[in-house]
């Protein structure tokens, strides 16, 4: 399983519990779509996952900043996942980045907003936010690779829907 979190605007830890937490210790790979907001929270989620891969969010400090990119490329097996925060992209440049990345799936996070839709034919995915959900529910996502596709769940582990890519 590949376990998909997204900014989760913490000072001292990864703020994670209940099903949201499990999901993240079990998964073979974490995918964070940035808003850490401190280097102490990032430190939490690489101690908690077995392969971590992260970017930065519009939020995060200098430290964090200097350890992560903005966006990279992640590839698990055969599935190929461009990640990146999503505040300065429109959806056109979404879609290029995920064109230009030969991605299977493009991860963003930013609006806190639990998601899964194409933009064109680029599926785009925001796992929402588990700490700061804001105006929506707090969620997660869980990918499968074969095939492609997975679900957004809530902490108490309701899942929110379905997807395939």
């Amino acid at each position: 399983m590949i376990a998909v979190v997204s900014d989760t605007h913490g000072t001292d830890g990864h703020r994670l519990a209940d099903r949201t937490l499990a999901a993240v210790r079990d998964a073979d790979h974490v995918l964070h779509a940035g808003d850490f907001n401190t280097a102490t929270v990032l430190d939490a989620f690489e101690r908690e996952t077995a392969t971590f891969h992260g970017v930065t969010g519009n939020n995060d400090t200098v430290s964090v900043r200097e350890r992560l990119p903005d966006r990279r490329t992640v590839d698990v097996g055969d599935v190929r996942i461009a990640l990146t925060h999503g505040h300065d992209h429109t959806d056109t440049s979404l879609a290029m980045y995920g064109r230009q990345e030969n991605a299977d799936l493009v991860v963003v996070g930013h609006s806190h907003r639990p998601s899964f839709r194409y933009v064109g034919d680029v599926p785009v995915l925001n796992p929402g936010s588990y700490a700061e959900p804001r105006r929506y529910q707090p969620a997660h996502a869980e990918l499968q690779r074969d095939p492609l596709g997975g679900r957004l769940v809530q902490p108490d582990g309701t899942e929110l829907s379905r997807f395939e890519v």
